[in-house]
């Protein structure tokens, strides 16, 4: 089968190229980070429509999107929306055009009308109800990241841990997130492709562990892989998700289950770090 992978480069995007290749697919990889070609933001990009008509099936992974610390930066600004809104409106319509099934990669996010972010997911996920796609609503995917300034908190943590032994946080940890590793995700993705004419569109597609822990005891489990580490809350609350808690849709449960315990992930992430 031949795949074509939007954002093959990235968090995601490149453990997904590498899975299904190990099942014996063809990739086609497409990310600006590979070349200025592959900007999803061209207007008529021909490259773009070239793959799309070569593959069988598309992965939409690509946006403007990073961690906490990312977010709360750019997200309210006007490029990070314009960036992704160019995204969305240069790629939906070829994948109409050429009538390929694809899947696009929302975010679990996506009901949070005060964030930027969410809100370009729900124009995302409105763009897919009039096609043949299929959302998946992601729930902090992790796994090695490289651009540091995009980095999401357990690569965060991570990075403190290695470089200073302080973990200080940016909140009090309090909030409490779901995270699932990227090798558990790029399974399920490929079990939803090879499903996908027989799934339903309409059902909710949310990958994730669940199984809730505070982002202060994701810090106590880092620090615990290093020796003498300290964790320093911050007396601030979360504000990027607000401490909104979405409810997750056990769906995916029909198709697929997580492998991969949080702390085995962090330990796998350490080891490829060092």
């Amino acid at each position: 089968m031949k795949y074509l992978v939007l954002g093959s480069s990235g968090q995601i995007g490149s453990p997904l190229c590498k899975y299904l290749k190990d099942q014996g697919n063809k990739i086609f990889e497409f990310d600006i980070v590979n070349n200025e070609k592959e900007d999803l933001r061209i207007n008529n990009n021909v490259l773009l429509s070239d793959y799309i008509q070569e593959s069988d099936f598309v992965f939409f992974l690509a946006f403007d999107v990073g961690g906490s610390r990312y977010l709360s930066k750019y997200q309210h600004s006007f490029d990070f929306f314009d960036n992704n809104v160019k995204i969305m409106s240069n790629t939906f319509p070829e994948l109409k055009k050429h009538n390929k099934p694809f899947i696009f990669t929302s975010s679990q996010m996506s009901n949070m009308s005060y964030s930027p972010y969410g809100v370009a997911k729900a124009i995302g996920e409105r763009y897919v109800n009039t096609m043949n796609g299929l959302t998946v609503k992601f729930w902090n995917v992790y796994g090695v990241e490289h651009d540091l300034e995009k980095a999401h908190v357990i690569t965060d943590f991570i990075i403190k841990a290695q470089k200073t032994g302080i973990i200080d946080m940016m909140t009090d940890g309090l909030e409490l997130r779901q995270f699932l590793h990227v090798e558990d995700c790029s399974r399920c993705l490929y079990i939803l492709s090879q499903n996908f004419q027989k799934l339903d569109k309409i059902k909710d597609y949310h990958i994730t562990s669940f199984e809730w822990i505070s982002i202060l005891d994701l810090a106590n489990i880092v620090a615990s892989q290093f020796d003498d580490v300290k964790v320093v809350p911050a007396k601030t609350k979360d504000m990027v998700q607000q401490d909104k808690r979405n409810k997750q849709n056990p769906y995916i449960l029909n198709f697929w289950e997580p492998k991969i315990s949080l702390e085995e992930g962090i330990k796998s992430i350490i080891k490829e770090l060092k």
